[in-house]
């Protein structure tokens, strides 16, 4: 199994162990699932070109406001050099809710690791909004365009 083969798996995998969970927390909204998505052409971050990324959510959303779960994401890159560049991120959300035009919006804090060698930025905040098949991911101060979901899915309640 390749490395981006064996991450989507686990992606899943976490996906499915949070999502059990999620569901007997008794909450009033959740949003889980794994899959991969494509960015429109021209997509940057941090000045790396992407073109897609995988994702994995696992995500209690009370009435309340208390949220409990966790996102993350592997933006598929392309170094300067012309080779693969993994930028990751790993967040743990502090608030969110299911939106009435039934998407979810989440957010808190996260570390991205660029896939360069440089150090992680950590504490960065994150604001994901998901359908079922698109998520649009604010990072920092930058707001990237809506990703399409190819593969996988994404269920909210």
């Amino acid at each position: 199994m390749n490395g981006r083969t064996g991450l989507v798996a686990t992606l899943v995998a976490v996906a499915i162990l949070l999502w059990s969970p999620v569901a007997a927390q008794s909450s009033d909204g959740l949003t889980a699932g794994a899959g991969a998505g494509v960015y429109p052409s021209g997509t940057t971050f941090n000045g790396v070109p992407i073109t897609g990324l995988r994702f994995g959510i696992g995500m209690a959303l009370p009435a309340d406001g208390t949220v409990s779960g966790q996102f993350q994401t592997v933006l598929l890159g392309l170094s300067a050099l012309g080779q693969p560049q993994d930028i990751s991120l790993e967040g743990e959300a502090t608030s969110g809710a299911v939106n009435a035009d039934g998407s979810s919006t989440f957010s808190g804090t996260c570390t991205i690791n660029m896939g360069n060698g440089t150090p992680p930025l950590t504490g960065v905040p994150f604001t994901v909004t998901s359908t079922t098949n698109s998520l649009l991911l604010i990072l920092g101060g930058t707001t990237l365009p809506t990703a399409s979901v190819t593969a996988g899915s994404i269920t909210i309640q």
